[in-house]
C-alpha cells in the first residue's frame, strides 16, 4: 500500500503578510485589462481576463476584422510568439526579427518602429511603464524606448546571468522583471526601470553556500539549466514575485541524471521571491531530478478562490506533465493536498524516490495506451506508437527508448493560462506529443515518427482542481497558444492552422472563427476604444511542434462588431503526425524497394552497408509512390538480427524477417502510411501513395 503525506515544500519559508498602509495594492495583481491590456498576461496575475463584455455570444457572428498590419512588409519567417499589449489606445508589439511597432489600435496606422540592431531573437513580448516600452535584445541588452516616439532612452548589457533575449519584460513600480534562457545556468533578473541597473538576481541553480546548492551533485550546479523561460507573477499586497524554473539540465544532455545526484534545485520548480530585494521565501518542485525535459515553462497565475469554505490567496501553475499544482501563495502550502509518491527508480540515473501528485488527478492523461493495429485512425488522442516500450509518467530510462505521454512538447507548454472573473475557472490550452526517452537520444528526447500531435483546451476549477470540461482538439495547443476569458464568458485561442476560434468558456463549445493566414503561437487581448471592444492577436507562427508545415507571418489582426477587413486565405494546413527523417525519393529510383536497418544517401541514392537502429534507418525513410505499386520489404542478407516491418495505425501489415527474407505490399488506396521496425522501435518510414 503506497503511504501518502501532503507536501509542503517551504523549507526556510515564511508567511509574508501585507505591511500596513499597502491592503489596497492586491488588486492591483488582479485588477482586469479592461479599457487597456496593459502588460502581457492582462494584469500582474497573469490572468489573461478582459471585463469587457460588449462582445457576447448573441452578437459574436457578426465580429469581423477591423484592420490587419503586416508590421514587417509581409515576413514568412522565423518565430513569431510575441503577444501584444494595448495602452491607451495603442499597440505595442514585438516580431521575430526583434523589432518593437506601436500600432494604433483604432487604425491599424503604425504610429513608431524601433529597429533592433542586435540580431533577431525568439520574442514573447514587450512591457509598457512609466512613459517608456522595455524590449531585450540579442548578448544579453536590455532596451528602454520612449513610449511616444519609439527613441531609446537607455541600452545596458548585462553578461553573466544567462541569455536575455527571449522572455517578456514585466514592468511593476519602477522595476523590470525578466528571466533569462537557454543558458547552463539560468536566474530571475531584476532591474531600475529608470537607468537599467540591476538591482538583485535570483539563480536557478544555486551556487555554494546558497540555500538548495546541496541538492545539486559535486559542481553540476554550474551546467544545470534551471531557466526562467517565462514572465512571472507578482502580489504587491503579499510583496512577492512567483517565477517558474525551467527543467534540470546537465553536461552531457537533459535526460541524463548520472552525473547530477540530488532534487536539483530550483529546476522544476516555482519559487516566491521578495519583489525588492530577490529574497527567497518558498519553494515548490513539481519534479525532483527532472530526466524527461518536463519543465516549468508556463506563467503562475494569482487567483483567489474559496477552498472548503475559506477564501485563499492562490497561485495556479502547471507544466508539460498535465497536472495544475494550486499552492497557496502567501507560503507554498498546498490546500488541496499534493502528495508524495513512489515512482520506479533507475539507480544509474540517481532517480529520486517520490514524485508530487495533486490528490485530484492530472487534467489529461498520464500514460500511453496501446490500440491495436487497425482501429479508428486516429484513435484516442494519447495513442502509443506500436513497438516501444510504453511507460507511465516519471519511468525513468537508460538505454533503451520508453515512451511516455504527455512528452517535453506536451502537457501546458509556453502557452498563456487565463482565469476568467466570471466562470471562476482557470483555462489552458494542451498538447498530445509523446516521447521517448533514453540516453541513446540526443538533447532532450526522440519524438517519435508518424506519432499524432493534437491536443486540446480544459477548464479546471481552481477551488477543487477538478475538470470542469475537457475538449480536444486537432492541433497541439501548448506552444504560444495563449487564451483569453471576457466577463461575457467568450474564450479566444489562435490555432496553428491560423484559425482563431471563439468558444464558449462555460462549456467549450464553438461560436467563431476566423482565418488570420498564419500559425497562432501567441495570445489574444482585448482593449476599448471611445466604446468599442476590440480583440487582437498577432499571427506569426513557430517551429513547435511541426516544423515548417506551419505557416510564417507578421500578421497583428483587431477585430470588432461589423469590421470590413474580409479574412486571409487559408495557408496549407499543418502536418499533425511527426515526420520522418529525410525527404521523398520517388519509387522508381529504388525499385519500389524499402532494405530494412540501413541508412539511405539520399545524395548518391546508395543504401547503408552497416545494419543499423537509428531513427533513419530505412532505406529511404520516404518513399513516394503511385497508388496500385508494389512495394518490397527486404532485410539484408548480411544483417545479424531478425527486422521488420509494422504498419501503423491502420494496419496494413505486421511482418518479421530473418536475415535474407523479404515481404511484398501492394498499396491500393492513396495515402500516408507509417510503419516502423519491432526490432527496434526507433527506424521509422512512411510510404506516401499518391493517387494516379
Amino acid at each position: 500500500m503506497i503511504r501518502r503525506r501532503e507536501l509542503l515544500m517551504a523549507a526556510a519559508a515564511a508567511t509574508v503578510l501585507a505591511p500596513a498602509g499597502q491592503a489596497g495594492q492586491a488588486a492591483a495583481a488582479t485588477r482586469r485589462g479592461d479599457t487597456d491590456f496593459p502588460k502581457i498576461g492582462g494584469n500582474l496575475a497573469n490572468q489573461n481576463h478582459s471585463g469587457l463584455r460588449d462582445l457576447n455570444r448573441g452578437n459574436i457572428r457578426r465580429l469581423r476584422a477591423a484592420w490587419v498590419n503586416n508590421i514587417e512588409g509581409g515576413l514568412m519567417a522565423g518565430n513569431s510568439q510575441s503577444t501584444p499589449v494595448a495602452v491607451d489606445g495603442v499597440l505595442y508589439i514585438e516580431s521575430a526579427l526583434g523589432n518593437v511597432t506601436a500600432v494604433d489600435g483604432r487604425t491599424g496606422a503604425v504610429k513608431w518602429k524601433y529597429l533592433q540592431t542586435r540580431g533577431a531573437v525568439t520574442r514573447r513580448g514587450v512591457a509598457v511603464g512609466a512613459g517608456r516600452v522595455y524590449t531585450c535584445a540579442n548578448d544579453n541588452w536590455i532596451v528602454a524606448l520612449d513610449q511616444r516616439t519609439g527613441q531609446v532612452v537607455w541600452e545596458r548589457q548585462h553578461n553573466g546571468y544567462g541569455n536575455l533575449e527571449k522572455v517578456a519584460v514585466t514592468y511593476h513600480d519602477g522595476m523590470l522583471y525578466c528571466g533569462t534562457n537557454d543558458g547552463p545556468r539560468g536566474a530571475a533578473l531584476a532591474f531600475d526601470a529608470a537607468t537599467g541597473d540591476l538591482l538583485w538576481h535570483f539563480w536557478g541553480t544555486p551556487g555554494p553556500g546558497e540555500f538548495g546548492n546541496d541538492t545539486w551533485e559535486g559542481d553540476s550546479w554550474q551546467t544545470g539549466g534551471a531557466t526562467p523561460w517565462m514572465h512571472c507573477a507578482i502580489d504587491p499586497d503579499l510583496r512577492l514575485v512567483y517565477w517558474t524554473f525551467g527543467n534540470a539540465r546537465g553536461a552531457r544532455s537533459s535526460q541524463d541524471g548520472s552525473e547530477r545526484g540530488g532534487q536539483n534545485l530550483f529546476a522544476n520548480s516555482i519559487v516566491a521571491m521578495d519583489l525588492k530585494t530577490g529574497a527567497y521565501r518558498w519553494h515548490f518542485q513539481s519534479i525532483h531530478h527532472d530526466i524527461w525535459d518536463m519543465d516549468n515553462v508556463m506563467a503562475p497565475v494569482l487567483v483567489d478562490a474559496r477552498v472548503r469554505g475559506r477564501t485563499r490567496k492562490l497561485v495556479v501553475y502547471g507544466s508539460k506533465t498535465g497536472m495544475y499544482y494550486i499552492l497557496d501563495r502567501a507560503d507554498g502550502s498546498a490546500p488541496l493536498g499534493i502528495d508524495e509518491v513512489p515512482v520506479p527508480q533507475e539507480p544509474r540515473q540517481k532517480t529520486w524516490p517520490t514524485q508530487p501528485f495533486p490528490r485530484q488527478g492530472g487534467w489529461t492523461e498520464l500514460t500511453p495506451v496501446r490500440q491495436p493495429l487497425g482501429t479508428e485512425v486516429p484513435g484516442l488522442p494519447h495513442r502509443a506508437v506500436p513497438n516501444y516500450q510504453v511507460g507511465s509518467l516519471f519511468t525513468p530510462h537508460w538505454d533503451v527508448p520508453i515512451l511516455t505521454i504527455p512528452g517535453h512538447g506536451g502537457g501546458a507548454d509556453w502557452n498563456h493560462q487565463s482565469y476568467s472573473h466570471s466562470t471562476r475557472l482557470v483555462y489552458t490550452g494542451f498538447g498530445y506529443v509523446a516521447a521517448a526517452h533514453s540516453l541513446t537520444e540526443p538533447s532532450n528526447g526522440l519524438r517519435p515518427p508518424g506519432e499524432y500531435m493534437t491536443g486540446g483546451v480544459v477548464a479546471v476549477d481552481p477551488s477543487t482542481n477538478r475538470v470542469r470540461w475537457k475538449r480536444n482538439m486537432p492541433y497541439s495547443l501548448a506552444h504560444g497558444n495563449g487564451i483569453l476569458t471576457t466577463a461575457s464568458d467568450l474564450l479566444f485561442i489562435g490555432q496553428p492552422d491560423g484559425n482563431l476560434l471563439c468558444l464558449d468558456a462555460r462549456d467549450g463549445r464553438e461560436l467563431w472563427r476566423w482565418q488570420t493566414g498564419a500559425a497562432v503561437s501567441s495570445s489574444p487581448i482585448s482593449y476599448e476604444i471611445d466604446g468599442e471592444q476590440y480583440v487582437a492577436v498577432y499571427a506569426g507562427g513557430t517551429s513547435i511542434p511541426y516544423g515548417d508545415s506551419a505557416t510564417r507571418g507578421d500578421h497583428l489582426w483587431a477585430f470588432k462588431l461589423g469590421g470590413t477587413v474580409p479574412p486571409a486565405a487559408a495557408p496549407p494546413a499543418p502536418v499533425v503526425r511527426r515526420p520522418v527523417s529525410g525527404g521523398p525519393v520517388d519509387g522508381s529510383a529504388v525499385n519500389d524497394t524499402v532494405v530494412l536497418a540501413r541508412t539511405y544517401n539520399a545524395a548518391t541514392g546508395q543504401v547503408g552497408t552497416v545494419e543499423s537502429a537509428a531513427v533513419n534507418a530505412m532505406a529511404p525513410t520516404h518513399l513516394r509512390v503511385p497508388v496500385g505499386t508494389t512495394v518490397t520489404f527486404v532485410n539484408p542478407a548480411d544483417n545479424v538480427n531478425v527486422h521488420g516491418a509494422t504498419q501503423f495505425f491502420e494496419g496494413l501489415f505486421d511482418v518479421r524477417l530473418a536475415p535474407g527474407e523479404s515481404f511484398r505490399y501492394t498499396f491500393d488506396r492513396p495515402g500516408e502510411f507509417f510503419f516502423n521496425d519491432p526490432f527496434s522501435a526507433r527506424p521509422t518510414g512512411k510510404i506516401e501513395v499518391l493517387p494516379r
